[in-house]
């Protein structure tokens, strides 16, 4: 028994919408320069999970500090609620592309997220898969 397949994805916004990304999702916390809304192609714009407004702008004081953006990050997102269970359970179902702007392929919060929401969507697997292998809770009779 295999639990859901996880299909994340991480793919600039000014790359050409195809049909196999999925599930579009944006995660810039602004509107990204010269790209038109109905060009977008986008099914969800999630600006609040993006880094923080000053956590972004430290990191693009420090771009030489990937390891310690990484890290903050994490932690805001650990701060923030679970990732949006629309967003989680989405990635159950089909492939979701993370969608952003930045110009490092690499080192931007997109790449932090989907590392995060896959980690996420595997421990969730293995608890259904756990939960599923249990002997029953049955009462002898």
């Amino acid at each position: 028994m295999s639990g859901p397949v996880v299909d994340v994805c991480i793919k600039r916004i000014y790359e050409k919408p195809v049909r196999r990304d999925g599930f579009r999702v944006l995660v810039d916390r602004i509107w990204p320069r010269g790209v038109k809304k109905e060009d977008a192609a986008l099914d969800e714009w999630l600006p609040d999970i993006a880094p923080s407004s000053p956590l972004g702008e430290w990191f693009a004081r420090e771009a030489g500090c990937w390891a310690a953006f990484r890290d903050r990050y994490l932690s805001e997102l650990g701060a923030h609620t679970p990732l949006p269970e629309t967003l989680r359970e989405r990635a159950m179902r089909q492939r979701v592309t993370l969608l952003y702007a930045a110009r490092d392929k690499n080192m931007n919060h997109a790449v932090v997220l989907g590392k995060a929401l896959t980690r996420s969507l595997a421990d969730a697997t293995t608890e259904y898969q756990s939960h599923l292998m249990a002997p029953d809770d049955a009462v002898p009779g």
